[in-house]
């Protein structure tokens, strides 16, 4: 357990005078994080009289919001540590074993800085200036490719500054005219004060300049430290394996490692850059963090330095390049637990995640919900929001109870929370928990999931959300869908939320083109199969084909419900006017209506019937079949999707009903011969419901109604023209006057 420390009290053993611009921030991130003032971090920052600002604590205090990876106490330790501080030893202090930690884990460590033993740097007794420089060149350089060096320098408060000096010479012409001058260098890049020495930039340059924007290719970046003993040093870069493509002696009290970079971009070069400083601060080596820039100057080597020699270490150590040298980093440094032996945990294994949807998906697993557009998966995926908040049956399956976030990134926000209501009031169910939804609304905001995951764990860290609903997910897809490799990526950052926050996750996706009836469930989502196979509970919806005597029973059955309700209200003891069999006729329940309600009453009936009637027709069946990693397979479930909800078919009527594609081509095509009159109807029913499920706000445009439709503009201009009911006006769907 880490021991804890009054921070006022470390920080009297740090001079902050002494710490860079962001190790002083770090104290400040660190002090907010657990709980300090900003009047504390300004009553330390006094103490350096040359760079306290009065004020810039209490500015920078407001702009620290925390992260997933927060600056916490142990860093102001450490810093504290790092000037001589050592903690007194605690009571519980003992003798450490062999299995003992020494200290607590740190991302990006490789050695322990505290027993490093120094590795001598012998400077060479004899040595060719030419050769040392010439071997430099080859290191780093195409022969190509423009050299910048600086041998003329200048004084300024007693120290020598460099110039700009030349860069216009390849490193052909160098490495030629040095081979050829017979040991005087300076005849080849002229004269330098032996007091002061030379200087050479390590990347190549346009021949048109020094600055930042002359460099042509990012391939190396300097690492110096003048903060410790040569020897520690080399010991340091050496058991870091860095990528070191030229090891320099200054001529005095640093050495200069030109490190592999092989940055294809400046802002890649400053992100490697970063890193690389970094893991060289954590294992001890204090990197001086001006010599960032690409077109730094580094000391050349094979030219004298106020009597000292500076001299090439060495050329080519460490890893061979930057990504064997970072891969080599993170898999010192990984989070992966050991293995464990089965015979130290058979008689004691960990209690199994709680079921979130029994028999379907654990608590802190994933399910995907693929199917085709018009499916309903979004309203599908609103009912298992409502199911979860209320601890309610979705779909047949009883759901456990608790909070749950909703990720909405298609609809806008009215859309979505008009949609939820419109769920509620035709489940029928009292909204008493509404308190356990949150909804986060990205339309228009959405970012790619590996930049949406550490933002996502953020906000719902602390909130003990049981799921996380993401719909849908290709607004945050990285990646091409088809590549498996990039799409195990992305489906790796539902792991991380999972394993975060312990909650499930649960998001939808669309089939790919074509029938999808012949085809296994597993084999329907777009893209890579990584889709089907990665999720612990995958969840397919597939069209059902309604033939038109199936419709026409539903439409009985609709029209007698009907006619049942009116009874209900207007008529005592009305069912001993009919048989069990007369409740499941229209005719036989319209003529007992006619016969037994006012005429007024049944004429207002038929308004009822004849919306019945619409809504069969506008409904659509659909079959869900799902696959299970953590518990067996169900039987295929049949449901009638009636907008805006799903429900069970729990008569059987769906049972024998085939799926969309999946019935021989000779059935398909006779079922398709219909009558153009039906036709006709089916497009403008198909029309409406489009127009009902798309429209935000009370306006929507062609081009929304086209994308939703998946058709293209033209085809919906010629709908709406023979819709009766409707007309665009300047690219908006209006009702006509007559309709209002």
């Amino acid at each position: 357990m880490e021991k804890q420390y009054d921070l006022l009290e470390v920080l009297n053993n740090i001079d902050p005078s002494i710490l860079n611009y962001q190790e002083w921030v770090n104290v400040g991130m660190a002090l907010k994080d657990a709980g300090y003032t900003a009047s504390d971090w300004d009553s330390w920052s006094r103490s350096d009289s040359q760079r306290y600002h009065a004020g810039d604590c209490f500015k920078k205090w407001d702009g620290f919001h925390g992260s997933t990876k927060p600056v916490t106490a142990g860093t102001v330790v450490q810093y504290a540590k790092d000037q001589g501080w050592r903690p007194e030893r605690s009571d519980e202090s003992h003798e450490l074993g062999w299995n003992d930690i020494i200290g607590s884990k740190d991302e990006r460590v490789v050695i322990n800085k505290d027993w490093v033993e120094g590795k001598e740097v012998i400077e060479p007794e004899k040595w060719d200036q030419a050769t040392q420089l010439v071997k430099y060149l080859e290191t780093l350089f195409e022969a190509s490719e423009n050299v910048g060096y600086v041998t003329e320098s200048w004084e300024k408060d007693g120290k020598y500054l460099p110039s700009k000096g030349c860069w216009d010479r390849t490193a052909g012409e160098l490495i030629q005219q040095l081979n050829q001058c017979k040991g005087d260098i300076g005849a080849v890049i002229g004269d330098y004060k032996p007091e002061v020495g030379a200087w050479i930039r390590f990347n190549p340059l346009d021949g048109k300049g020094v600055k930042n924007e002359n460099v042509t290719d990012f391939k190396f970046a300097l690492v110096e430290s003048d903060e410790m003993e040569i020897d520690k040093q080399n010991a340091i870069i050496r058991e870091l394996e860095l990528p070191v493509a030229c090891l320099v002696h200054s001529g005095k009290k640093s050495l200069h490692a030109i490190v592999r970079i092989d940055a294809d971009t400046y802002d890649e070069y400053r992100k490697r850059v970063d890193y690389l400083y970094d893991v060289c601060r954590k294992n001890g080596l204090k990197v001086d963090t001006q010599n960032r820039n690409p077109s730094r100057l580094s000391r050349m080597p094979g030219v004298m330095r106020n009597g000292l020699k500076q001299f090439l270490v060495d050329t080519n150590i460490g890893k061979e390049n930057w990504k064997d040298w970072q891969e080599w980093i993170e898999g010192i440094n990984d989070d992966l637990p050991e293995p464990e032996s089965m015979a130290s945990i058979w008689d004691n294994l960990p209690e199994l995640s709680p079921p979130l949807i029994h028999g379907v998906l654990r608590q802190g697993h994933k399910m995907l919900m693929a199917g085709p557009s018009k499916a309903g998966k979004s309203f599908a995926l609103i009912e298992l929001c409502c199911a979860l908040a209320e601890g309610r049956k979705w779909m047949g399956w009883n759901c456990a109870q608790g909070k749950i976030m909703y990720v909405n990134l298609e609809l806008d926000r009215a859309s979505c929370l008009h949609r939820f209501k419109d769920v509620y009031q035709a489940l029928g169910w009292k909204p008493n928990n509404l308190a356990n939804i949150d909804i986060w609304n990205l339309r228009g905001k959405s970012v790619p999931m590996d930049k949406l995951a550490p933002k996502l764990i953020r906000r719902a860290a602390k909130k003990n959300y049981i799921a996380i609903i993401i719909d849908p997910i290709y607004k945050v897809i990285t990646g091409d869908e088809n590549s498996a490799d990039q799409m195990a990526n992305f489906c790796n950052q539902f792991d991380r939320v999972c394993t975060e926050l312990g909650a499930a996750v649960i998001y939808c996706h669309h089939h790919s083109k074509g029938g999808q009836g012949n085809k296994k469930s597993m084999d329907r989502a777009s893209g890579s199969g990584v889709f089907a196979r990665d999720p612990d509970a995958l969840m397919d919806l597939i069209e059902l084909d309604l033939t038109d005597s199936l419709l026409k029973q539903e439409e009985n059955k609709a029209v007698a419900h009907v006619c049942k309700n009116w009874l209900n209200k207007h008529v005592d003891n009305w069912d001993d006017e009919v048989s069990q069999d007369d409740l499941c006729s229209e005719k036989s329940m319209q003529d007992v209506s006619k016969r037994l309600l006012s005429a007024d009453v049944y004429d207002s009936m038929q308004r009822d019937i004849h919306a019945a009637r619409r809504a069969v027709k506008q409904r659509t069946a659909w079959r869900i079949d799902g696959t299970l990693r953590e518990f067996p397979k169900f039987d295929p479930v049949n449901l009638w999707f009636d907008y805006p909800i799903h429900y069970v078919d729990d008569v059987g009527s769906l049972k024998d009903v085939d799926a969309e594609g999946a019935a021989p081509a000779w059935k398909g095509n006779f079922n398709k011969k219909k009558k153009p009159e039906e036709r006709k109807q089916e497009r403008l029913d198909s029309l409406e419901t489009a127009i009902k499920g798309c429209t935000f706000d009370g306006n929507i445009t062609v081009e929304a109604l086209a994308e939703y439709m998946g058709a293209v503009e033209k085809t919906v201009r010629n709908r709406i023209k023979e819709h009766p009911k409707y007309e665009v006006v300047q690219g908006f769907i209006r009702e006509k006057a007559e309709w209002k």
